[in-house]
């Protein structure tokens, strides 16, 4: 009989959080998975617990390598318990590929639900819960940033995504470049720790509060685009929209009847703006 892949959600920052099942699972697993075993320590001594399974590490650098020994624990029928470092495996920590493997071999995976990042800042933020997507820590680099942003410019979920403090000012900068600089946004920061703030405002706003300096562990949540017809967009905002788009290598064509549909406008009065602002030398 194979083993069991159990996915466990650790606390994002109070350990009091910590789902009661964590306990246990730690104590009886056959072997923890940990993606940092000094945190795993220091997990286990402030819920009081002393692991009896062999514990290895588990992250980014060795996660491919390691994979294949795990799932063969797995299917010689041990208990396998992955933790993060915070939050839930596999959502933006390793874990993918562990539970890919398991799937292939028929192995069942379970989990222990536990704090989430995502969903606290989702419901801190103020802005609509009903639909949203979860977009993951951008591109480090500025030009594959803009890229990504502006796949998403026309998505009417609301957005998360993780940020680095160190990047949060020129993350802020890029989205108010692409969405626009009065999109209602919230940057939630070291959520249930000490030091909790949630920072709520237009995307300019944040930007230059966070040129100041923000420090700790990031979520940003940013509104969606507006329905179809909601926007009054100006002339200057059409053409700018419509550049952001050559720039990224659209044709002209395109990215105007891209710039029309976003907006929920005809090309024609695109394609006008664009025009006057030729001839007016903008």
């Amino acid at each position: 009989m194979t083993g069991t892949l159990v996915l466990a959600g650790t606390p994002i920052g109070d350990t009091a959080d910590a789902p009661p099942r964590l306990a246990a699972e730690l104590a009886g697993a056959d072997v923890i998975a940990a993606e940092d075993t000094r945190r795993l320590r220091r997990l286990t001594q402030a819920l009081g617990v002393t692991p009896t399974g062999r514990v290895v590490s588990y992250f980014e650098g060795n996660e491919s390598a390691r994979t294949p020994e795990l799932v063969e624990e797995l299917a010689g029928g041990a208990r396998v318990l992955l933790v993060t470092d915070a939050g839930m495996p596999s959502v933006s920590d390793p874990g993918y590929r562990l539970v890919a493997a398991a799937v292939e071999r028929d192995i069942k995976v379970t989990a222990v639900p536990g704090p989430s990042a995502v969903l606290t800042a989702l419901a801190l933020s103020g802005l609509p819960v009903d639909r949203f997507c979860f977009e993951g820590f951008l591109p480090r680099k500025g030009g594959e940033r803009l890229s990504r942003l502006r796949e998403v410019a026309g998505e009417r979920r609301t957005l998360v995504y993780f940020e680095a403090p160190h990047r949060l000012d020129d993350t802020l900068a890029a989205m108010a470049e692409v969405f626009g600089a009065e999109r209602r946004a919230a940057v939630c920061r070291e959520l249930t720790k000490t030091y909790e703030e949630v920072k709520r405002g237009p995307l300019a706003e944040l930007a230059a509060w966070a040129a100041e300096g923000v420090r700790g562990e990031i979520t940003v949540v940013v509104e969606g685009a507006p329905e179809k017809g909601e926007q009054d967009l100006s002339a200057e905002e059409l053409v700018r929209r419509v550049r952001l788009r050559e720039e990224a290598g659209e044709r002209r064509k395109e990215a105007i009847a891209a710039v029309a549909v976003e907006a929920g406008l005809p090309k024609r009065e695109v394609f006008d703006a664009v025009v006057a602002a030729k001839q007016a030398g903008l």
